[in-house]
């Protein structure tokens, strides 16, 4: 009995020694569990359960910096191509699903072990498609090596090159392929005042010229791919009448300047009819019946309403709505599902008083002075317009906007209306190169910034072709007056419609 008392404590106090080496142990074992989990050192040494695995037809290429790569990236999902300080292409693949603000660009990244992308946003970048304003416009991809899709097709390849491409820089080059057609026999669509080869002008070498874009090739326009990538589509040019000239030019572009008499005059279905009393319409519409490809044209030079204030007067002045759009944009929109936008040369003071146009904001005179100020009244207009497209975007994803930036003039020693010339006949006497970040028509690119609407910017390359305009060989021109705004055709609007035929 004694024994069996005396042994009892001793029992008990190594029973306690033991729970007290059980939950030693227990905690010990939690802290290095938890240690291990959130450890990067540690879960370093262990093989990764979701490291990627590249399939037979997947290629890692490390990436030459001065190569361009043609095949599409398949760890993108969205995106644009641009070019850098370096002339490097990084091509990427556009989503058409989401509605994404120009401002969002993605910088790449792909990791040597993960193969993983991963995106950084920067701000403030303007995406106009390919062609790109402001000196932010610049896409630098930090890759060491990139997985490639096999068995790419040559039709994705030349698309993805096509994005690539930054349009605007490059140099005006001779090529004996030119013109696109014949400024004698496109007399279907050309207008007889536009057609410098039917005037007394004898030097054409500015018909030999072609734009040729730096570190990429323009694809060739050929009537028959237009009308194919077009086919069941409506193209339209909405602006002056340096949209019309764009279309015209891109009408002869598409029939080689060859009479077409199985295209149809469809301006009806479109409103675009002689109004009474007036002597042509208010634009034209005309549809290739092979591929369904309608291409229109329709005069609004200033891009807003225009709505008579007495429309029994046939004198009547017309109120000038800056804050609305054109009424056929709002009428046809949902019918269109390619649209260039343009204005510029008709804001002056002389051609509103001229057309008794009035300035309405809200619906009612203007009165507000800053507005009232020419230059400020086309931004605020423009802006205003183009803020009511962008807006429109979402209802109609198959359309693809454009704002073209304006088209130079070349008077020297006055203007239009007082002895201003251009009386330069030799191609690239003042220039062939365009190698600048910014646009020189910050205005448009401004107007596109933060919008879906591209700017297809024409400008620069333009005002190195002082050649090319009408000038001194006008039929219609009073004497001693001189057209150095609008461009002879064949000419320099073709190069305008084969940079948005790459875009299409």
């Amino acid at each position: 009995m004694r024994l069996r008392m005396k042994g009892t404590p001793y029992k008990m106090r190594w029973r306690a020694k033991e729970l007290s080496l059980a939950l030693i142990i227990l905690v010990c074992t939690t802290i290095f569990i938890l240690t291990w989990d959130r450890s990067p050192t540690l879960t370093s040494t262990l093989p990764s359960k979701n490291q990627l695995q590249l399939s037979p037809d997947i290629k890692t290429v490390p990436v030459d910096p001065k190569t361009h790569v043609k095949e599409d990236i398949s760890t993108l999902t969205r995106g644009e191509a641009v070019n850098n300080k370096e002339g490097q292409h990084v091509d990427k693949t556009r989503s058409t699903n989401t509605a994404k603000s120009s401002s969002d660009f993605e910088e790449v990244t792909i990791q040597k072990k993960e193969a993983a992308a991963k995106h950084k946003h920067s701000p403030k970048r303007e995406e106009t498609n390919v062609i790109e304003s402001g000196s932010d416009s610049k896409l630098i991809a930090e890759t060491n090596n990139v997985i490639l899709r096999g068995n790419t097709s040559e039709q994705e390849e030349k698309s993805v090159d096509h994005q690539a491409c930054d349009y605007r820089k490059g140099k005006w080059v001779i090529d004996d392929r030119r013109p696109l057609y014949s400024g004698h026999g496109c007399k279907q669509w050309l207008a007889p005042m536009w057609a410098c080869r039917m005037m007394q002008r004898q030097d054409f070498a500015f018909e030999k010229l072609r734009w040729q874009p730096k570190d990429c090739e323009m694809e060739e326009f050929e009537g028959s791919k237009f009308l194919k990538r077009m086919k069941d589509k409506t193209l339209a040019f909405v602006g002056d009448s340096l949209g019309r000239q764009q279309f015209q030019s891109l009408m002869c572009m598409i029939t080689a300047g060859k009479n077409s008499p199985d295209v149809l005059d469809v301006g009806k279905d479109y409103g675009l009819v002689i109004p009474p009393g007036g002597k042509r319409p208010n634009g034209w519409a005309y549809r290739f019946p092979s591929t369904n490809t309608t291409v229109l044209y329709y005069w609004s030079s200033t891009l807003c309403d225009l709505e008579p204030l007495n429309i029994l007067d046939p004198q009547t002045e017309y109120a000038m709505h800056l804050d609305r759009p054109p009424a056929f944009l709002r009428d046809f929109l949902d019918r269109i599902d390619v649209l260039v936008l343009n204005s510029g040369h008709h804001w002056n003071r002389g051609k509103l008083k001229a057309n008794k146009w009035i300035m309405y904001v809200g619906g009612e005179p203007n009165t507000n002075r800053r507005i009232a100020d020419m230059g400020s009244a086309k931004n605020f207009t423009i802006h205003s317009t183009l803020k009511w497209l962008n807006s429109q975007l979402p209802k109609h994803p198959h359309l693809k906007a454009f704002y073209r930036s304006i088209s130079p003039r070349h008077f020297v020693n006055g203007d239009w209306n007082s002895g201003g010339s251009c009386n330069n006949t030799i191609p690239m006497s003042i220039g062939k190169e365009v190698l600048q970040e910014e646009s020189t028509d910050q205005s448009a690119a401004n107007a596109v910034r933060g919008t879906r609407i591209a700017l297809l910017d024409i400008t620069a390359l333009s005002q190195v072709r002082d050649e090319g305009h009408i000038s001194r060989f006008s039929l219609t021109a009073s004497p001693g007056v001189q057209d150095c705004l609008h461009w002879c055709l064949p000419g320099v609007p073709d190069t305008w419609n084969e940079i948005l035929f790459a875009l299409i």
